[in-house]
């Protein structure tokens, strides 16, 4: 009777630990099934953020030559290799007006939108040093005849101001007006917008920046102090489109400030562990993702991935600022020209 009893007990606990185990494996891959199907959402929703216009197809061959190479490192022993050659990267900050955060942060209710801020970024072969020329948009060019997506084409513009480029023929002008002026190819376009700026800085914790003159400027509503500053996102795109509060209130004391910010979020992001934070990489990458617009070829996750990663030996102190070489345009002291023969030699040398 004695020895019944405790078989029973054994099968009851038996029993029990069967179903203990069934419930925790069926909670495991459910945990995992949401883990799965959480990270899917993630993917999908960060790579439906990007926008991309098809820059190639709408130029054509009318444009500077693209060098043929061939990689040569590779990304690991199953990967495909990681491109090494040099890369040309034409980088808009956009002054829409569209979207309630975009007015709001842009002080103003215009429509359309412009080249608020333009810079070539050219990457050396090897990927560890780059140069970043930024690009006045008070700048006097001729803009080419650009094609437009309704169809037909813009008229060629003799003195016109660069950021009007944009403006007229969007992505597509942008580059063809930058690939005529400095017969350089562009590989890359990669346009952000206000609000996205701003969200970026805020989701690596704000940037350091430091000031060599007191900034007042009621435009942009930034009023610093001489010195370093820690800058949330807001404040940090104040400081990219202040002006009036600097130097003579041209464009041109802008671009240093500029140029400042563009080291400073290197730096900011070097110093961020996101891999360690993935609440606070997701918030940049969907910051990131949410504002920008691609050419084709830099328009979906796996490719900024790629590109990302091929940049992992350039650091903020192997990238040097520069602004095309100008000069007062003879005939409006409000614009500028190309310095000539130094911007020629300038993007020569990028080539």
């Amino acid at each position: 009777m004695t020895g019944h009893d405790e078989n029973g007990d054994e099968d009851r606990r038996t029993g029990r630990r069967s179903r203990a185990l069934r419930a925790a494996g069926l909670a495991l891959a459910g945990a995992l099934v949401l883990g799965i199907g959480a990270a899917g959402w993630v993917y999908w929703h960060l790579n439906h953020n990007i926008k991309s216009v098809d820059i190639n197809s709408a130029l054509g061959d009318d444009r500077p030559a693209k060098p043929l190479v061939t990689p040569s490192a590779t990304a690991g022993p199953t990967a495909s290799p990681l491109p090494t050659e040099a890369v040309n990267i034409l980088v808009l900050g956009s002054d829409s007006r569209s979207g309630k955060e975009n007015r709001e942060l842009g002080g103003g209710d215009s429509s359309g939108a412009r080249s608020d801020t333009a810079m070539v970024v050219h990457i050396d072969a090897g990927r560890t040093r780059a140069t970043v020329v930024s690009i006045p948009r008070d700048t006097l060019v001729t803009r080419p005849s650009c094609p437009l997506p309704s169809g037909g084409s813009t008229a060629v513009a003799y003195n016109a101001m660069f950021n009007s480029a944009y403006s007229v023929g969007g992505p597509v002008c942008a580059v063809k007006t930058v690939e005529s002026l400095t017969d350089v190819r562009m590989d890359h376009f990669i346009e952000i917008d206000f609000s996205g700026f701003a969200k970026l800085v805020d989701a690596l914790g704000g940037v350091e920046v430091t000031t060599d003159e007191d900034i007042d400027d009621d435009q942009s509503h930034l009023h610093l102090n001489k010195g370093t500053h820690h800058l949330d996102g807001t404040e940090a795109l104040a400081l990219a489109r202040t002006r009036h509060g600097i130097g003579d209130g041209s464009d041109l004391g802008r671009i240093g400030l500029q140029q400042k910010l563009v080291k400073a979020l290197l730096e900011q992001m070097a110093a961020t562990d996101l891999l360690g934070d993935p609440t606070r990489l997701y918030r940049v990458a969907d910051a990131v993702t949410a504002s920008l617009t691609t050419d084709t070829g830099l328009d979906s996750l796996p490719e900024l991935m790629r590109l990302g990663q091929s940049l992992k030996g350039l650091t903020a102190d192997r990238v040097t600022t520069v602004m095309m070489p100008v000069v007062t345009a003879p005939y409006d002291h409000n614009r500028v020209v190309a310095r000539e023969p130094a911007a020629t030699d300038l993007w020569a040398s990028l080539r």
